[in-house]
């Protein structure tokens, strides 16, 4: 039963009186057992209240979705009551929403429980004071920005709607649009197309790399970066866009006087994928002919596991005798995934990962009794780029025995975040845990460093580098594909992993 009486409460400042208070109580007891409600003032309408309920619940969801990592059940109870000055510009009024929404989810989940040595409590009256009198939502939601950067941790932190939806595209493996990866050149700013995604609308629209697109819909598309004109692409399936495009050699000099061309471009359901393969081939001195399946993972979106095992599985029935594992320039995405692909390299029930909550317990994340798809040799390439979901796949892959790490040490991220929508659509990244390899190796702020160092003349960051026409020969010319290939010859001369 709730305690009342031992509930602190936040009374901001109110200055004329006809300003609606609105006020939230809410018990806390772990991430799973949260029963909230509102109790407002008699003069605030109904649609002034806040689903809490949901709110947390959204955040155990998050939470689940970032990595197994169980809240303990001595977490202190308390009720909470929070009052506040309804702001009279209805915009920033639904950031005040968001302000105590975002609140209240750093405080019940953020990995450091001292919130960088602070009052978090009194940081929400802070800086509901500092938004009370603000005229836009711009305004608003940079005092939310200032209030999490008080935790001192760059990677809690708040982004917009818009941010929310292309990061979901990136996670979910699927946007509704034409199928066109567009980048501003860096002198001009003109928007030119990186590359079209094979049998998209916009590839059987003819669109090709190197045209420069003009305008959107009728609209100039001057000033507008990448995501911005994106956006304007993007949008329900069975709806159509209409794209003015001017040719431009690759060099970005006109070959001649364009005539720019309309398309019009149907939308469709865009399937991205985050994996690449091929196999590359070597014919022996006694004539017989080596294959080694080379598989080049760019995120760990939802897909990830999935098309890495449909790959593994396909090199197999190839005679692919072993492998070479890129996540070079990999900067994470979702932790579930990349403990989903170890699984698919690991047999038993090793551990993947072991994280440390907020309260310094360590809880070791083991995978299922599961049997990998291939014993064969192992290497897998990491440079700084490779950081997060890639680190823990790394680990889990060297800490096990399983494979061998060629390249440059990693970046170093060892934090796990939650992801959270919120009301307004926006979404609330949480650090929520640290994490440490199966050896116990630390990760933040000090990486992996790999068994073997190498660092490529160049690496191809491209979209199409496996797309390629010369896919091989780039992947011959990358000296440390040439170091893990040996690395690979050495395994096989003593015999495969198991």
């Amino acid at each position: 039963m709730e305690s009342r009486a031992s509930a602190p409460l936040h009374k901001l400042p109110l200055k004329p009186s006809s300003h609606r208070l609105s006020s939230t109580t809410f018990r806390t007891n772990g991430a799973k057992n949260l029963s909230k409600n509102l109790k407002a003032a008699p003069n605030v309408p109904a649609d002034e209240k806040f689903d809490f309920a949901r709110i947390l619940k959204n955040a155990a969801v998050g939470l689940a979705a970032a990595a197994v990592i169980s809240t303990s059940p001595a977490a202190l109870a308390e009720s909470l009551t929070v009052a506040f000055p309804v702001s009279r510009a209805s915009e920033v009024n639904t950031v005040q929403r968001t302000l105590v929404e975002a609140w209240g989810l750093i405080r019940e989940t953020f990995v450091d429980p001292t919130f960088n040595h602070q009052d978090w409590d009194s940081k929400l009256e802070q800086t509901m004071v500092e938004m009370f009198p603000l005229k836009s939502a711009d305004a608003a939601y940079s005092k939310i920005s200032g209030m999490l950067s008080t935790l001192g941790d760059p990677f809690t932190r708040i982004i917009s709607p818009k941010e929310y939806q292309s990061f979901r595209i990136g996670s979910d493996g699927n946007l509704q649009g034409v199928g066109i990866f567009i980048n501003p050149e860096p002198n001009s700013g003109r928007l030119v197309v990186l590359s079209c995604i094979e049998g998209s609308p916009a590839d059987r629209a003819g669109i090709h790399e190197g045209d420069e697109i003009v305008e959107i819909n009728g609209e100039s598309v001057k000033g507008l970066d990448g995501e911005g004109a994106a956006q304007k692409l993007r949008g329900r399936v069975g709806t159509t866009v209409t794209v003015k495009l001017s040719n431009v050699s690759q060099q970005g000099s006109r070959t001649s006087v364009p005539t720019p061309r309309e398309v019009k471009i149907p939308r469709e359901v865009i399937r991205l994928s985050p994996l690449s393969s091929t196999i590359i081939s070597h014919k022996l001195n006694d004539g017989q002919v080596s294959k080694t399946g080379y598989v080049r993972l760019s995120a760990f979106s939802q897909t990830a596991a999935m098309e890495m095992e449909n790959a593994v599985k396909e090199m197999e029935n190839q005679g692919v005798q072993s492998y070479i594992l890129d996540l070079r320039n990999n900067p994470g995405g979702l932790v579930r995934a990349g403990l989903e692909v170890a699984e698919i390299w690991l047999d038993g029930n090793w551990t993947l990962v072991n994280t440390i909550d907020r309260d310094g317990n360590m809880l070791p994340i083991n995978m299922a009794k599961s049997r990998a798809l291939t014993h064969d040799p192992l290497v897998v390439l990491v440079n700084e780029g490779s950081a997060s979901a890639s680190e823990i796949l790394a680990g889990a892959l060297h800490d096990n025995g399983r494979a061998i790490l060629v390249g440059h040490k990693t970046f170093g991220k060892g934090k796990i975040q939650s992801v959270t929508e919120l009301d307004d659509g926006s979404a609330l990244f949480i650090t929520v845990a640290k994490y440490l390899s199966p050896a116990l190796h630390e990760i933040d702020q000090v990486g992996i460093t790999p068994d073997v160092q190498c660092t490529p003349d160049s690496l191809n960051n491209s979209i199409g580098l496996i797309q390629s026409k010369d896919r091989k020969k780039e992947l011959e010319m990358d000296s440390c594909i040439m170091v893990a290939e040996h690395e690979l010859e050495v395994q096989q001369s003593k015999g495969a992993a198991s």
